[in-house]
């Protein structure tokens, strides 16, 4: 009888199909959605902030408490932390993204080991199903060329590079044949995707798109110099999702500045009031507390935040990852500062979403993703959320759904 592997992935959509890609690797084990059936534990782990590595050792603590199930770190985490949980003897073995593809034998190794790989490794795995998932997410690309001063990422994920097209394509089309329409592209710096091949996110999504059986085509958080002409040729597509995230990070000129950052504010608005005057929902990454992030700085930042078209949002407070440039500016910002800032952030955010939500009167189209306490939960084409009341099973079907009520976080309906 094989032993049973139970994942648990932390941080982005990137982690998540990598998890997906172990799991498909895997021929000497099988995978368990049940925790406590597990006799393996693969952690797929998140650095981007403090709090990322904390939800990790917080979740390392639980199993160390209920279960007696043997350990593996990998992910970004693995890079930054690894060792250390290794030499604590709190995980058995510690493996870049990499070795994915070797997990079994990662898994069979009776001694600790520490493998962290290589940061210039091109993924070839071709996943055909995504345990328990309505979407499936494609990695096209992987690592950053960006050198934002507050990032780690580059330093665990490594420089920009693209996946092959050919193996794209016929991943989703072995993936529409087993029933999935929506894909959602990730990877450590989406736009980035083509720069070396001669290709370009347009034009990937362009032949992603005449495959049969593809509905809905997301996007990762793309940067605002990524939105180019050729890219403006594809917003009317039917199968462009109605939602773009576009990284600021920030709408302080001189707080860009310090985060060396690529955008500059004016040219971003210009850029978000064309798209909302597409019918686009927007959201963005936004860090509060960042160093230098002065009183004066901040009010800038929330006048800009309150003129731009802005429906959702993935912010942060700063968090120190040493080694990066930020890491060492002052003056620091309190934490608390860096908090409530945050939480004006959000209710600005939260407050457009509810507008937009209410000026929107045409069908929403909804893919029903899970049951939840007797409601079925599922996304429409601006990325927001829509809890359905049904005496049917919904999980994985599409809706149109006209008649609707529009609640303060989600809407709302019954079919």
């Amino acid at each position: 009888m094989k032993k049973k592997v139970y994942f648990k992935t932390f941080g982005c959509r990137t982690n998540l199909y990598d998890s997906q890609v172990m799991m498909s690797a895997m021929q000497d084990y099988d995978v368990t959605e049940i925790e406590s059936e597990a006799d393996v534990v693969v952690i797929n782990s998140c650095t981007v902030t403090n709090g990322a590595d904390s939800h990790v050792r917080s979740y390392l603590s639980h199993v160390e408490k209920s279960s007696g199930a043997k350990v593996f770190l990998t992910g970004c985490g693995a890079h930054t932390k690894g060792e250390k949980l290794l030499s604590q003897g709190r995980v058995q073995g510690v493996f870049g993204q990499s070795e994915k593809m070797k997990i079994d034998s990662m898994l069979s190794k009776d001694k600790p080991f520490y493998e962290p790989g290589d940061l210039n490794h091109i993924d070839e795995a071709v996943v055909d199903d995504f345990v328990g998932m309505s979407r499936a997410f494609i990695k096209i690309q992987e690592g950053c060329n960006f050198r934002c001063s507050y990032c780690i990422i580059p330093f665990v994920r490594g420089d920009a590079r693209s996946m092959d097209e050919g193996r794209i394509l016929e991943q989703i089309r072995r993936l529409a044949l087993n029933g999935f329409g929506e894909f959602i592209l990730t990877g450590t710096n989406v736009g980035s995707y083509g720069q070396k091949t001669n290709s370009s996110l347009a034009q990937l999504m362009k032949k992603i798109s005449q495959i049969r059986g593809v509905r809905r085509i997301r996007l990762g958080s793309v940067e605002p110099i990524q939105i180019t002409d050729e890219f403006k040729e594809i917003l009317n597509e039917p199968w462009l999702e109605r939602h773009l995230h576009i990284a600021l990070q920030h709408t302080s000129e001189q707080m860009l500045k310090h985060m060396n950052r690529r955008n500059v504010y004016k040219q971003d608005r210009e850029l978000f009031e064309f798209l909302a005057s597409k019918g686009f929902a927007i959201g963005t990454d936004f860090i509060t507390g960042h160093p230098g992030e002065s009183q004066q700085l901040w009010n800038e930042a929330m006048r800009n935040v309150k003129d731009l078209p802005l429906t959702h949002l993935h912010a942060f407070t700063y968090s120190k990852r040493d080694g990066t440039p930020s890491a060492i500016m002052k003056p620091e910002v309190n934490g608390k500062v860096a908090k409530d800032r945050l939480h004006e952030l959000e209710s600005v955010v939260k407050a457009k979403n509810l507008e937009f939500r209410k000026a929107f009167s045409s069908e929403l189209e909804v893919l029903i993703e899970n049951e939840k306490d007797g409601l079925y939960i599922g996304y429409d084409q601006h990325f927001n959320k829509i809890s359905v009341e049904s005496d049917e099973d919904l999980v994985g079907n599409w809706l149109s759904i006209k008649d609707y009520k529009i609640k303060e976080e989600f809407n709302y309906a019954r079919v």
